[in-house]
């Protein structure tokens, strides 16, 4: 039995049939909007597929654009598990950088065409929702976990604060979903992996930073 399984058997009965309900909503809905698109999925197919009465779709959500903030809560996790994984992973700060943008881009680029609406509105929603300054801090957290392990093991500069290079790598992440949810054939996969680069460039320490006196 997993953590996740083991939170939900302790839960009265009704507490744990409503949890199971409203996962099986978000569940059928990130399905239909990766595979039709978020506009063109209509909340009679969500219940269909997650088997459930409209009503009960209804109570759990307002209207269909609040599961999807409730998919992007979830992709911010996602993104922050990854980060964190890559940031605890025995890799030097260039591979780390590598290794989570290509990542992210496979993850997008195997959604396939429809993913870019998706995208689209997930950006759209986490930009509007009240609590972005909290996602943004639990990303800052995240991405600067990278740059104090970098500044540590010598390969991050210090010539610059943690969080004005942390700053950095997110900003790059940002920018990166925008151009890919704005502009058509977007090539995320190579642009993703020239920001890594950059960014391991514009992170490494200056040669006066690394020089030793001469005996």
């Amino acid at each position: 039995m997993d953590g996740v399984t083991a939170q939900l058997a302790e839960l009265p009965r009704r507490e744990r049939r409503k949890r199971e309900l409203r996962g099986r909503i978000v569940d059928a809905a990130a399905q239909l909007f990766t595979a039709r698109g978020f506009k063109a999925t209509r909340v009679a197919e969500i219940c269909a597929l997650a088997d459930v009465a409209e009503k009960t779709f209804f109570n759990h959500f307002p209207t269909k654009r609040d599961v999807l903030r409730e998919i992007a809560d979830a992709s911010v996790d996602q993104l922050r598990g990854d980060v964190e994984a890559v940031s605890a992973a025995s890799l030097s700060t260039e591979a780390r950088l590598a290794a989570f943008f290509d990542h992210m881009a496979e993850r997008i680029v195997s959604g396939g065409p429809r993913n870019r609406e998706l995208v689209t509105e997930l950006v759209h929603v986490l930009n509007d929702s009240e609590d972005r300054s909290d996602r943004a801090e639990l990303l800052l957290g995240a991405f600067g976990a990278i740059v104090e392990k970098g500044i540590d093991a010598g390969e991050v500069t210090r010539r610059h604060a943690p969080e004005t290079l942390t700053e950095m790598i997110l900003g790059a992440y940002y920018v990166l979903m925008f151009n890919y949810a704005n502009l058509d054939a977007f090539p995320i996969a190579e642009h993703a992996q020239a920001s890594a680069r950059f960014l391991a460039d514009a992170l490494a320490p200056h040669p006066s930073e690394t020089d030793t006196p001469e005996d």
